[in-house]
């Protein structure tokens, strides 16, 4: 497939291209689907760190559509990792949907990265959802001895039963159901932030929801709960319709 002009302008940027190969197929609820691919001589080019991702290419009626997914439990060695991808409309999670061993699909990876934040968080502060819980876990993950305080926005009634890595000794988790397009979200963190931050000699505030919310989350970060930016990750995951 050609990738158009967001390829071409990848490539001078020196993105690596690979093809995966779909190994295994597993639906974890009615509205979240978890795929394993062997991944092309990916990640012993790459490597691997936190929150990691890789652009993923559809084809859309002829035309290239790229969408960024979070690499779950990278296993260097045998050269695989799992995709997981929370359903709705669209060519990607079409794609997910009709999935099969043997399939292929063309990725591209460029401009993954992460810092790790100096000094270490004392807590981390993370909100997310369904399309973000591989990074959220990916980051629960890297940091295993640090408490957490985590709001989890959910979309359906089976989102309660997603896999968040969570140890209920350091962990904190709050659900919140999304109401007004993620005005209750906005509204539960905001009124909890400030106090969170306070309260910890180094925080880590994480921030990755739809687009308009996490915008709104991060600035209540930057203004109210005074995160200094180093201190603070926010990036939209997706965009309400």
């Amino acid at each position: 497939m050609r990738h158009g002009w967001e390829g071409v302008v990848l490539k001078l940027l020196r993105g690596k291209d690979f093809v995966l190969t779909v190994i295994e197929t597993e639906p974890v609820t009615e509205h979240y689907r978890r795929i394993r691919v062997s991944d092309g001589g990916m990640l012993a080019a790459t490597g691997v760190h936190p929150t990691m991702w890789v652009r993923l290419w559809f084809d859309d009626a002829g035309k290239p559509h790229q969408r960024a997914y979070t690499l779950v439990d990278p296993d260097p060695d045998a050269g695989t990792f799992d995709l997981e991808f929370a359903l709705h409309r669209g060519v990607a999670c079409d794609w997910a949907r009709a999935a099969r061993p043997g399939d292929t699909i063309e990725a591209t990876v460029h401009g993954t990265g992460f810092g790790t934040p100096d000094p270490a968080p004392s807590r981390l502060l993370v909100v997310g959802d369904p399309a973000s819980l591989p990074a959220v876990n990916s980051l629960l993950d890297s940091f295993p001895d640090t408490p957490a305080t985590v709001w989890f926005e959910t979309a359906h009634e089976g989102d309660t039963e997603l896999p968040l890595r969570l140890d209920p000794a350091r962990h904190e988790l709050r659900w919140v159901p999304r109401e007004g397009a993620g005005a209750r979200l906005v509204t539960e963190v905001t009124a909890a932030l400030p106090g969170s931050v306070a309260a910890e000699p180094a925080p880590y505030v994480w921030i990755a929801c739809d687009t308009a919310t996490t915008r709104a989350l991060a600035a209540h970060a930057r203004k109210q709960a005074a995160v200094p930016r180093e201190r603070l990750h926010a990036l939209g995951y997706w965009r309400a319709t």
